[in-house]
């Protein structure tokens, strides 16, 4: 399955949409789209390397600005359906406790979901929830998606078809180490937001 996804993401950078396709999955990544523009960049930078810094800095401004669309879903949206939830849900004090967890460590969890697996969106979302300070999750997510993107740019653009012999050679690992490091992401979070 992963391997079709795969592969249909990678048909768009043999088309003439490769960069509004870029753009689209770019900025939808960060608040509702399940597919992440790595392999798009990836595909892009690898039949044009000299470009690579180019789509990574597309791939950054447009998932950081989907971002934003996230964080202000979850603020707009928050204050629509808090009556339900408090009342069937969870606590107010519950909610209180998780906003000061977050409040505290909510850099680190922006920038962990940025930079690694962790789906970004579900952060995007809950930092508007939260109203984690605005400042904050733009220079995050600002370090965290072009951290990100520009290294696999680097990688293109240094090592070049090297990197995609070896990604279609260990295919099946690296989706099995990617999963690995979207547990991981999610333990490192969890510990972040402990007491």
């Amino acid at each position: 399955m992963f391997r079709k996804l795969y592969n249909w993401v990678l048909h768009w950078a043999e088309t003439r949409y490769a960069v509004p396709a870029l753009v689209l999955v770019s900025f939808t990544e960060s608040f509702i789209l399940p597919i992440p523009p790595d392999p798009l960049l990836l595909a892009l930078s690898l039949g044009r390397p000299r470009r690579a810094f180019y789509y990574a800095f597309i791939c950054s401004v447009m998932s950081i600005v989907g971002g934003l669309l996230g964080y202000y879903i979850g603020w707009a949206v928050w204050h629509a359906v808090s009556g339900f939830f408090f009342t069937y849900v969870i606590s107010v004090e519950s909610f209180n406790f998780v906003s000061a967890k977050y409040a505290e460590n909510g850099f680190l969890a922006i920038l962990a979901a940025a930079l690694t697996p962790i789906p970004y969106k579900v952060f995007t979302i809950s930092a508007g929830v939260f109203k984690l300070d605005f400042f904050t999750f733009i220079l995050a997510s600002a370090i965290g998606r072009s951290g990100r993107f520009f290294l696999e740019a680097a990688l293109i653009f240094f090592f070049g078809k090297g990197i995609k012999r070896l990604i279609d050679k260990y295919f099946n690992l690296l989706v099995t180490l990617f999963f690995a490091l979207l547990l991981v992401g999610f333990i490192v979070v969890k510990y972040l937001l402990k007491d």
